[in-house]
């Protein structure tokens, strides 16, 4: 978790995007593709309180799916010179139905009604030294089918020029998932995940400066989903995780340009590409950002496509008598795990009333499809994703 003074680039705001990475997953590779902010390792001198509010919809043909809210604060303060610690708060109210299986014609038997909100903090401690910072952190997120507790440490130390940085972090979250209460299937189910992060970040030029990190994903237990009867996942997910960022600043126009790209593989058989980036254009009090990301994701292995009758139409009954006669193995339906291209177009506004104190608005809009997969057409019989967020931010440093 980063600290920087306009808190709307900063992972924690990335819970802003939260329940959209529940059910879009290209957003879900969109917070995790933020462009990274570097600095010298030293301690704050100053306290930031930060609150945000993001407002999250989506649709698909013919209904309105799901909204959310989310009003989050965050508070960084410097202790003792050398320390600094960082807290967060946020509750994320989420109404609407999960994805359908794979087409309109699947509105009842596909999906499901949902209704919950999530509460979530985080604390975070750093001690600093000469070249190098270390911390830890802890996190809790509860709702009313899912709780989660998550441990984190890294460490950053640079060399003698502060021109190269060395990162490496772990985390380690355990999450209990309890549907029994609210129709469905799981009954005190656990799933556990642990990562490990290792990075490097290279100042190349006056104005230039990238980053890479790679990260190791290891979980299990429970990753089906509970409100589909016939849903059956495997009960391991590993993943591969590499992130590649370079910012470029344009002397000419006092602008730069952030760019990011990210490779994502699994043990369910997705691999997925994002690429994104930004530009970053001052003019006196006002920064403009326009943003573009692009992302793509294979199927998962055990993913079943829509089968079509005669007539080229869904097939409903034919396909719950396949998912029946494969009961018991692997399989879903569910079209998050499809193959799928999205693209969000997104414009930040921010205003900085006096040096410390800064106010913005966010803007992004998605659009996803089978038709946007790389290289070709993506899972057949998907219906497209259109979804609209909009994030209001102000800070202030003392």
């Amino acid at each position: 978790m980063q600290t920087p003074p306009n808190t709307t680039d900063n992972p924690h705001s990335a819970a802003g995007v939260l329940l959209a990475s529940l059910v879009l997953p290209g957003l879900a590779a969109l917070a995790c593709a933020a462009p990274a902010l570097v600095a010298a390792e030293s301690a704050p001198e100053k306290t930031t309180i930060a609150i945000q509010f993001g407002r999250y919809s989506d649709e698909q043909p013919g209904w309105e799916r799901i909204t959310a809210t989310s009003p989050q604060v965050y508070v960084q303060a410097p202790i003792a010179g050398d320390w600094a610690v960082e807290a967060s708060g946020t509750v994320d109210a989420v109404s609407g139905a999960t994805p359908r299986w794979h087409t309109q014609h699947t509105a009842v038997s596909g999906a499901s009604q949902m209704g919950d909100v999530r509460r979530a903090g985080d604390i975070k401690v750093t001690r600093y030294l000469s070249r190098s910072a270390m911390s830890v952190s802890v996190a809790h997120s509860s709702e009313n089918d899912y709780i989660s507790n998550a441990l984190g440490l890294d460490a950053r130390w640079s060399d003698e020029d502060n021109n190269r940085t060395w990162s490496a972090g772990f985390g380690h979250s355990s999450d209990r998932i309890d549907t029994s209460s609210s129709g469905g299937s799981a009954v005190d189910r656990q799933k556990t995940t642990n990562e490990f992060l290792f990075g490097l970040t290279q100042v190349l030029t006056t104005n230039d400066i990238a980053q890479f990190t790679l990260t190791r994903s290891l979980g299990s237990g429970y990753y089906s989903d509970p409100y589909k009867t016939l849903d059956q996942r495997p009960n391991q997910r590993d993943a591969w995780i590499a992130m590649a960022r370079w910012n470029h600043f344009v002397a000419p126009l006092n602008a730069s340009v952030r760019s990011s790209y990210r490779y994502y593989s699994d043990s369910f058989g997705v691999q997925a590409y994002t690429l994104g980036m930004d530009w970053v254009q001052p003019k006196g009090v006002w920064t403009f950002t326009p943003g573009v990301r692009y992302y793509s994701q294979s199927a998962a292995h055990f993913y079943l496509d829509p089968i079509q009758d005669a007539q080229g139409q869904y097939d409903q009954l034919a396909v719950l008598t396949r998912a029946i006669r494969q009961f018991g193995s692997d399989q879903s339906s569910d079209q998050r795990l499809a193959a799928l291209g999205a693209v969000t177009l997104s414009l930040k506004v921010s205003y900085a009333f006096t040096p410390d104190t800064l106010a913005d608005i966010k803007f992004a809009v998605y659009r996803q499809a089978a038709g946007l997969h790389l290289g070709g057409d993506g899972s057949p019989g998907l219906d497209p994703f259109a979804a609209n967020f909009v994030q209001i931010g102000l800070s202030h440093r003392f």
